[in-house]
């Protein structure tokens, strides 16, 4: 990537650069003029088909297209004495590329035999055949990059059991493990379920008692953990809220400590007084509070006030118009979020569901681009359908992605980019919950419940909801019209 450019000094440097125009430092004096060190480094990267037929590198220019060196008259190096390609050399005369290799076969030697071991070949294989080699020399000259990937070389065993041993920063262990999976070096597992299970382990700790600590241990293992287990991938929705529940779960008890209280002693009041005394997220004790009467742990008559629906905020029609027109008439988001948020604003689709995505669910053929939702294919018109097109025309396989097809990539290797990361993203445009819920509430004003609700992949319960809420606010806006008509006046026109 480029270095972002600083404002020119046309007072320090009163010539312009010949080929940018701007005023900077001169780093070259080519046949074209003096070039500053912005595009040098640009010329150096430029990759290509010479009008010459030759192929590599063209850091020269001819009729304002680039040319080879030859052909230029330009002097730059970029010849690897290495490997013998034409190509940007990183120090003295090795490339990116070899240079990333020599770094990769260092820190995954064996402190012994000085090789790199057969179980972790496809892992240095693959870090090997980074695309972007700058990139992956500066992630391993990290100190805690290094120094992982050094105990790992020296690990007694690979196994996932021998990672989570390892010294190191969690993120690059999760970040190494997930390469190691993608590159078969080790069997897939569910990390979310592993790291609920450690992290429900530390939570115990903050119980006050014993008694309550045997319970919250029995919640985890016998409701949670189990519907993990019945999962074949956890959801990262699954997991935010199991761990939310154990938090609430968690202070419930404890409060219950602070008054000297059994649990099978309270009785209604307790829960009202508790949950009235604190944030709304101590409803979320309506997950745990059933699990205990399930258990007779508690009474069975107690319960948390349930949710009120349609109490949630929604985007009015001119804040979806606006959001729209941001979207599709700006830049204040990458190609990616834009495709997001046009897939929640204007199909109201759940974060959930968009981040699943995969190019077999998108089509780009010649001017059309449709994608599937629910058991309905859309075809986007424009501009809806320009930040797929960017997209679909910038592949990049990576060493943590080299053969998925996530539209929406993580950080994670292999896996798609989690909501919260996505929410976060898009939360500069518009909250994803409020946009999507204002899409629904226009949406079912304009087609019976059944087709919106397979069109978009929600059940008819679901859309019915919203329904009723739609016709709902038109009878009272209908009613406000009749009590503006009195006699001798005329009503207003409804359109």
């Amino acid at each position: 990537m480029a270095r972002p450019r600083k404002p020119g000094n046309p007072e320090r440097w009163p010539l312009p650069c010949a080929r940018c125009k701007g005023h900077y430092p001169v780093s070259a004096k080519w046949p074209d003029g003096d070039i500053c060190g912005y595009c040098y480094q640009q010329a150096k990267r430029t990759r290509g088909t010479c009008a010459c037929g030759h192929e590599g590198v063209l850091p020269g220019r001819l009729d304002n297209a680039p040319a080879c060196r030859p052909c230029s008259g330009v002097k730059l190096n970029v010849d690897c004495a290495t490997c013998g390609r034409e190509d940007e050399l990183y120090r003295g005369d090795r490339c990116w590329h070899c240079e990333l290799a020599l770094r990769v076969d260092n820190v995954l030697a064996h402190p012994e035999t000085g090789g790199v071991r057969p179980e972790l070949a496809p892992l240095a294989d693959a870090l090997k055949a980074m695309k972007r080699a700058n990139s992956g020399v500066t992630w391993i000259q990290q100190g805690h990059v290094d120094g992982f990937l050094r105990a790992l070389a020296a690990a007694p065993s690979i196994s996932h059991e021998a990672l989570d041993d390892l010294p190191g920063v969690d993120r690059t262990r999760s970040y190494v493990r997930g390469l190691m999976v993608e590159h078969d070096v080790l069997p897939a597992r569910d990390e979310r379920a592993i790291r609920y299970g450690q992290w429900a382990a530390a939570a115990l700790a903050r119980l006050q008692s014993d008694e309550h600590r045997d319970v919250i241990r029995r919640y985890v293992r016998w409701y949670h953990q189990r519907r993990m287990n019945e999962m074949t991938s956890v959801p990262d929705g699954t997991y935010l809220r199991s761990k939310q529940s154990v938090t609430v779960a968690i202070e419930f008890l404890n409060w219950l400590d602070d008054h000297t209280l059994r649990l099978d002693e309270i009785a209604q009041e307790h829960v009202d007084a508790w949950i009235a005394d604190g944030p709304s997220t101590r409803k979320f004790l309506d997950r745990f509070l059933p699990w205990a009467v399930k258990s007779r742990l508690v009474r069975p008559d107690l319960q948390v006030p349930a949710h009120r629906r349609g109490t949630s905020p929604k985007f009015s029609k001119p804040a979806q118009d606006d959001a729209v027109e941001r979207v599709v008439h700006t830049n204040e988001l990458s190609a990616r979020d834009r495709a997001a948020a046009i897939l929640v604003i204007v199909f109201a689709q759940q974060i959930e569901d968009v981040i699943k995505l995969t190019w077999g669910d998108i089509a780009i053929v010649n001017e059309v681009v449709t994608v599937s939702l629910g058991k309905t294919t859309f075809a986007l018109p424009s501009p809806l359908d320009g930040p797929f097109r960017e997209l679909a025309a910038a592949p990049v396989l990576t060493a943590a992605h080299p053969r998925d097809n996530w539209v929406f990539r993580g950080y994670s290797p292999g896996r798609h980019i989690t909501g919260s990361s996505l929410r976060i993203s898009l939360k500069a445009l518009f909250a994803t919950r409020a946009a999507r819920l204002g899409t629904l509430h226009e949406l079912t004003k304009l087609g019976p419940v059944p087709i919106v609700a397979d069109a978009l992949g929600y059940s008819t319960t679901t859309i019915e909801r919203h329904a009723i809420g739609s016709a709902a606010v038109y009878s009272e806006y209908i009613a406000s019209i009749k009590s503006v008509g009195a006699p001798g006046r005329r009503p207003p026109e409804v359109t």
